[in-house]
């Protein structure tokens, strides 16, 4: 059964398809800012450049860099209330006391108590308006918006950077959700973390896409991403050639998005996708992310773009499909991924914004 608090902060789930009917958020979002009260949104994001792996399991510090962008249909909305008679802090997410992860969000919230010399304990309401733990990075989106609201219902008052840099430690790419538009996540090279955070590469409307996503599982993925990326370094073969190959990577949808260049942006996103799932399937035993209709998704996406259309794959850790594309060309683009057997549904996005909290009478579009 839903909480109360669930119930509250519920909303029709009819804004799945598409952007423009997931909306503004004002309704969502619009109760008073308090200290010791706070709350955030935040938007998944889907890297281009993959990351995969890990130099440092406690710090979750990546081996690799990456480039993503930022979805303005995929949010999570975070809610934070600090009660000094509370124990431990309690979690729930999509109106149910929440298990799987809580540990990582006290372990969060711990560290940015310790910040600002704070020993309350705090409940924390979530609502993801996607499917979690389904390969839409629904802990990139979770993780943002818990630091950003936990950063004001503190009275920390961090930089961008910091709060970054403590998202990635829930969430790898968690990171890349405290900023909008187009993303760069540093690999880093300091032991303690401080310089491996992201740093936005473009805004969203300096280059705007469209995203159309295949959905074709619901469900949880059967191994997590932290799970499937120590398996993955531990026992590949590739993996070195991984990590060598990456600032290549890295250096050309860096060029390809200073100059507007959809082809290059499309031939790299690609083959770091295909590189990242190659490489899973080569851990021991090998992972299989890809269902078949993901693969009958690729092969449409490639069918499409050699007929003209403006439009590139990408694939995280699960068997759902972002196909990044030309505006003009998503109507086209989300018929022909509806039409593969398996689709059970298309979700439509834009490219959003960064993590951002609520104040006192602040509007949300």
């Amino acid at each position: 059964m839903l909480t109360d608090e669930a119930k509250r902060m519920r909303t029709t789930r009819n804004d799945r398809t598409s952007h423009e009917r997931a909306g503004p958020v004002a309704n969502l979002m619009n109760t008073q800012y308090s200290p010791g009260r706070a709350q955030a949104i935040a938007y998944a994001n889907v890297a281009l450049v993959k990351y995969w792996g890990k130099r440092d399991a406690d710090l979750n510090l990546p081996d690799v860099g990456s480039i993503s962008i930022a979805l303005d249909a995929l949010w999570t909305r975070t809610r934070m209330e600090l009660d000094p008679a509370l124990e431990r802090d309690s979690f729930e997410l999509d109106g149910q006391i929440e298990a799987h992860g809580s540990g990582r969000v006290t372990a969060l919230l711990t560290r940015m108590r310790a910040i600002g010399g704070s020993e309350i304990r705090s409940r924390v309401f979530s609502q993801n308006n996607f499917p979690t733990g389904a390969g839409l990075a629904s802990s990139a989106s979770g993780f943002a918006a818990l630091v950003t609201a936990a950063d004001r219902a503190y009275g920390l008052g961090l930089s961008l950077s910091r709060l970054s840099e403590l998202a990635r430690i829930g969430s790898g790419s968690a990171a890349r959700s405290i900023f909008g538009g187009y993303v760069e996540m540093h690999r880093g090279e300091l032991p303690d973390g401080s310089d491996s955070v992201a740093v936005p590469l473009a805004a969203a409307a300096d280059w705007p896409l469209a995203v159309v996503i295949a959905i074709s599982e619901r469900g949880r993925k059967s191994v997590g991403s932290t799970e499937g990326m120590q398996r993955t370094a531990q026992t590949s073969p590739f993996y070195s050639a991984w990590v060598n190959n990456q600032p290549d990577d890295l250096a050309l949808a860096r060029t390809a998005i200073a100059t507007r260049d959809f082809d290059a942006l499309a031939h790299v996103s690609e083959a770091s996708a295909l590189a990242l799932h190659g490489l899973a399937m080569s851990a021991r035993p090998g992972l299989l992310y890809f269902n078949a209709t993901t693969m009958e998704c690729l092969h449409r996406i490639r069918h499409l773009r050699g007929r003209g259309v403006a439009v590139f794959f990408t694939v995280d850790a699960g068997p759902q499909v972002k196909a990044i594309c030309a505006p003009e060309a998503a109507d086209t683009v989300a018929a022909a991924l509806k039409d593969v057997p398996g689709v059970t549904e298309i979700l439509r996005a834009g490219l959003g914004g960064g993590a951002v909290g609520m104040d006192d009478g602040q509007t949300w579009t």
